[in-house]
Parts: C-alpha cells; structure tokens; sequence
C-alpha cells in the first residue's frame, strides 16, 4: 500500500509531504520512501493564519476560510506528490494545528484544520485526518504521536536512546529498559521565529543558519525568567503549543525585565532557552544516544549546543535511523494512515500518557467506494529504506 503522508507543523511555514511504500508480512512492516518534499505556504495564506492563531482573538468565517483554504493548499501539494509516484491508495493528513487546549495536566480537545474533502477530491483516494483527538479521548494528550514512531526505530538500541525533534515545539520519544516515554519539552523554534517575524529581521520568518543570534550573547537574567515557567517542571506525559509558547508571552517576559534587550540578544537567548531545556531531560533520562529531527536540526548553534552540553551523548540526525530528518514527521502520517486503513492503534500509552492504544483518524472516502485492507494484528517491526 503506498500512503502519502501530509502536515504542517507549529512553526507553520509550510507543508511537509512523503509518500511510503508499505509491504508487510507477519507483523513486520519495511516501508520504501518514493517522494518527500517541503511546499511553503503562500505568503498571504501563512500571514491569515498566523494571524489567527492564539493569543489572537477570531471569527468562526475566518476559521471556516483558512480550513477551506489550507485544505486546498493540501490537495494540491498531495495531487502533485502522489502524481510524481504514480499513484497513491491512502493519504493521512495532520492538518494545521490552530489551537491544543490543554487544562492543568491534561489535554481536553485538539483542533487541527485544512479540510480533507478537498484532498479526496483533488488525489481520489481515502484520506485519514483528526488524528489526535481519539488519543485525548482515552486520557492522551494526542501528542507527541511521533512516539509510536520513534520506539520502533529505537526498540533494538541498547541503553536508553532518544528521538528529539525540533520543530516549533520540542518533543522527545525515550526509550530503555522496556519503557517508552515522550512528551514535549518547550519551545525550540516556536519562540524565535515569532520574533524574527514580528520585528521582520528577514523575508524567512526563521533564523537562517543562526545568523541573528550568532551576533547576539546570552542574557542571562531573561533565561533565568524563562527556565522559571512552570512547564518545565510538570512531570511527563505532558504537551504544550502556541497556545502558551507565543509572542505576546515572549514580550511580557521581556517586559518584565525593566531593561531594552538587543533583539540579537533576545534570538541568542531563546536559542539557548532551546538547547537547555533539552539537554537537562536528556541527562536526568541517561539517554547515551540522541537522533534529532525537525526544522531545528538545520541550526548549527543549537545542534553544537546541544553536543557541547551533552558530550556523553552521541547527537545525531534522524537519518542514522532511516527516517530523514526533514520529513520524518511527514513519514510518521504515512505509517498512521497505514495503521488506520489495516485496524492497527498507531499509539502506544507510554507515548502519550493514553490509557489503552486506539486507532487514529477520520476515513474521507476517495473517487469509488471505501474499501478496507484485511486487518493487522499489530506491527512488530518496521524498517526503512
């Protein structure tokens, strides 16, 4: 079956794609990646959306235009992918987080939009969507599902190894001795790309190679005021997102400083924020092998950050496990729509803190009538190559 997998992530840039060939026997799945790619928003889409999300306030009419309007971005970018290959028989579509309501230690609903009607329509095939919120149902945070994933890339690994990925929100999958572990950590390039932004430093909306904080230094009276936020110390599971990790908490903080801050100064700061919140967890775990994923990896300072931190760890990409770094989020969505097309839960409790495993998603029928694989057991393995 080959499922082409679609997402666009918290830093809400553009849309990941990756279309995967699965065969499976005997609970052993090996999946071949035919296409991967990374499609940026329109300017003028991302900029409605951005400006929608939280802590902005909106309209039902403009939520109802972006679904409408991302889920067409989508089917286009999975019409394009899916032609490119030939054909797919499945898409599985994250969508667009605009808001993850989380209440004390708990994730009470999750709202992912980019209508999937107009992916069946424009590829024809059945499309998986809303696929986190069954998860939450069950007591889940609906995240980081990147954990079913990642333990089955880890499984065979001895000592306790770890998948990170940096993408707005940084997110860990630990896996030892038996157990699985995730959650997500903070912000890793959620908070700096709103500032590049909102003082437009650059036509990215990111720090390119970390030119912007390579010429600031570390204020470290406003990384103690932010290590303080209480996050950090809720113990895991636990999930957070834009909802509190945004520009106006960025801006309060600063505020409170009583002092100007060099905007160079405030990336290099929240550059850090990011390799020391990460590299704390990854010494209380004992992990000794670290894989890194997501936009995040693709900054040096970060990246020698973290190794500078950690010299104990080997700091890895993803790609040492056989799932890119660029996309393998977006390979992620392909195995969970293959898992929800075959009966198989693609979550595992100690990834999201749910009670019991559940199948993922919502099925859009495609062109014909929608026709169900025999069912799966389960996966016991999974290559990739």
């Amino acid at each position: 079956m080959r499922v082409l997998g679609l997402l666009s992530g918290t830093s809400h840039d553009g849309i990941d794609v990756a279309v995967v060939d699965f065969t499976e026997t005997d609970g052993r799945l090996h999946g071949r990646v035919l296409h991967e790619d990374s499609v940026p928003y329109a300017p003028e889409l991302r900029a409605r959306l951005v400006a929608a999300l939280p802590p902005a306030q909106t309209t039902m009419a403009e939520v109802c235009e972006i679904d409408t309007l991302i889920g067409q971005a989508f089917a286009e970018v999975a019409a394009d992918a899916a032609a490119s290959v030939g054909g797919v028989d499945a898409v599985c579509s994250h969508g667009q987080t605009v808001f993850h309501w989380v209440q004390g230690d708990h994730a009470r609903g999750t709202l992912q939009i980019g209508q999937p009607a107009w992916i069946a329509e424009r590829v024809g095939a059945p499309v998986i969507s809303d696929v986190r919120i069954r998860d939450i149902t069950v007591g889940g945070h609906g995240a980081p599902l990147v954990s079913f994933l990642d333990e089955l890339l880890l499984r065979d690994r001895s000592g306790f190894s770890a998948a990170l990925n940096l993408g707005g929100i940084a997110n860990i999958t630990v896996v030892g001795d038996g157990t699985v572990s995730a959650y997500d950590i903070g912000p890793a390039n959620a908070l700096v790309d709103a500032i590049v932004t909102a003082e437009r430093l650059n036509d990215l909306g990111y720090d390119e190679d970390a030119a912007i904080a390579r010429a600031g230094r570390v204020d470290d009276a406003l990384l103690d005021a932010l290590l303080a936020d209480a996050y950090y110390s809720l113990a895991a599971p636990k999930s957070t997102g834009k909802e509190h990790f945004h520009l106006d908490y960025i801006r309060a903080t600063v505020a409170e400083q009583g002092r100007d801050i060099p905007v160079a100064d405030l990336v290099r700061t929240l550059a850090e924020l990011t390799v020391r919140t990460v590299a704390q967890d990854v010494r209380r775990a004992g992990i000794v092998f670290l894989a890194v994923s997501g936009g995040g990896c693709r900054n040096p300072l970060i990246m020698q950050g973290l190794r500078d931190a950690l010299p104990e760890v080997e700091v890895v990409l993803a790609d040492e496990l056989g799932a890119s770094a660029d996309a393998k989020e977006a390979i992620l969505f392909a195995l969970i729509g293959w898992c929800t097309m075959h009966g198989v839960p693609a979550v595992i409790p100690g990834g999201t803190g749910a009670r019991e495993p559940r199948i993922l998603g919502t099925i859009t029928p495609g062109d014909g009538p929608l026709r169900m694989p025999e069912p799966v057991t389960g996966v016991q393995s999974l290559t990739l190559g």
